[in-house]
């Protein structure tokens, strides 16, 4: 692997538990979700994800998730995405899945 990074710039990566407060089809686009994650702050954090074509609102509505919390917001679809959430897809992009913690924890716990 030619990308490795120093234990240093690891240490850089603020990433963090959320639970996915609400979930909301952006109009006009195939594959993107709005999504309000609280992940322990004093409001909940806007992030945009292309997940529409795997799963389903319901399926997402107060799911813990694992946030990327120190990443620049960006703008997507007109909207301003403030974090980004981690998943894993599949080479052929058939398959999406979102990574989570196994046993419920409090909202904003530090991922190490």
């Amino acid at each position: 692997m030619d990308n490795k990074i120093s234990i240093d710039d690891f240490k850089k990566i603020d990433m963090q538990v959320g639970k996915i407060l609400s979930v909301e089809k952006i109009p006009n686009r195939d594959k993107l979700y709005k999504l309000q994650v609280d992940i322990g702050e004093e409001k909940p954090r806007q992030i945009i994800t292309g997940l529409v074509p795997y799963y389903k609102p319901e399926e997402l509505l107060g799911k813990q998730i694992i946030v990327l919390a120190n990443l620049e917001p960006a703008k997507f679809a007109g909207e301003i995405s403030d974090g980004m959430l981690l998943a894993a897809e599949s080479k052929d992009h058939s398959k999406c899945v979102i990574l989570t913690v196994d046993k419920e924890i409090e909202v904003g716990t530090k991922i190490s």
